[in-house]
């Protein structure tokens, strides 16, 4: 099992915006590169790309928490 990591502190956020549906949910296919999230770091948003294929296992950082640079957010299987 594969984990993404948060690459920067920030908040995680799993939408582009309140209104619109996730990027990825659990059980969704992912590919390398695919956006799984966002994080936001002083009104400034980077996303945050898969590094690994698979499925998604679950969601380990949730809808708007802080996170710390390499915590872990998502597990691949």
């Amino acid at each position: 099992m594969a984990q993404i990591l948060s690459p920067l502190p920030g908040t995680f956020y799993r939408k582009p915006a309140p209104d619109k549906p996730p990027f990825k949910s659990e059980g969704d296919s992912v590919a390398v590169g695919d956006v799984i999230g966002l994080i936001e770091v002083m009104k400034n948003f980077v996303e945050v790309h898969a590094d690994a294929a698979g499925k998604v296992a679950k969601f380990i950082a949730d809808n708007e928490e802080p996170v710390m640079a390499g915590q872990p957010l998502v597990e691949v299987s």
